[in-house]
């Protein structure tokens, strides 16, 4: 595998012209390192005072973990939206399925969550993802196609990521 580098670097607005998202469902705060087509690494900036957080839990505040699957989903999106060509203004990527999902790890107030996202395949407006949210040195969730060959995704981040597995997912996104 080549050792391609992207210094493309979507902030939150350039975000908010992909994605329909919002405040407070927007889970990620930059995207880096877009390679169209292929992939990227997204980031969140987990804060004390979200919104989660009231209620997952007052006395022990973790983030939950479908919303860990959900920020990956965004991440994703940003990718395939960005990787299209959106002369029709396509403006949504739904996510269709996930598969296998496991948590292993907790995402707390005060972590940055990054989130590695490859493209797995792409069929016409269907595209499979295989992605991995980590606490920045270690991971936090992973969502992989569960045929890839060796069952890593991208291995030039594998060694930051994969000591500290804590979810993983199988999951699929259909661009409408």
């Amino acid at each position: 595998m080549e050792n391609i580098t992207s210094n493309i670097v979507l902030g939150i607005e350039e975000i908010k012209q992909l994605l329909p998202h919002r405040h407070p469902f927007l889970l990620i705060d930059r995207v880096e390192n877009i390679i169209p087509g292929e992939s990227c690494t997204a980031y969140k900036n987990v804060s004390y005072d979200a919104w989660y957080f009231q209620g997952h839990f007052p006395n022990y505040p973790i983030m939950p973990g479908v919303l860990i699957i959900e920020a990956m989903a965004q991440a994703a999106g940003v990718l395939a939206l960005y990787s299209i060509d959106r002369t029709d203004k396509t403006d949504s990527v739904l996510f269709a399925s996930i598969n296998n999902a496991k948590f292993r790890k907790q995402v707390v107030p005060g972590n940055t969550l990054g989130i590695a996202v490859d493209v797995v395949q792409k069929r016409s407006k269907i595209w499979k993802f295989a992605a991995k949210a980590y606490v920045i040195e270690s991971l936090s969730s992973v969502a992989m196609k569960s045929n890839m060959n060796d069952g890593l995704v991208n291995k030039e981040r594998q060694y930051a990521i994969s000591e500290h597995l804590a979810d993983e997912a199988e999951f699929t996104a259909v661009i409408p």
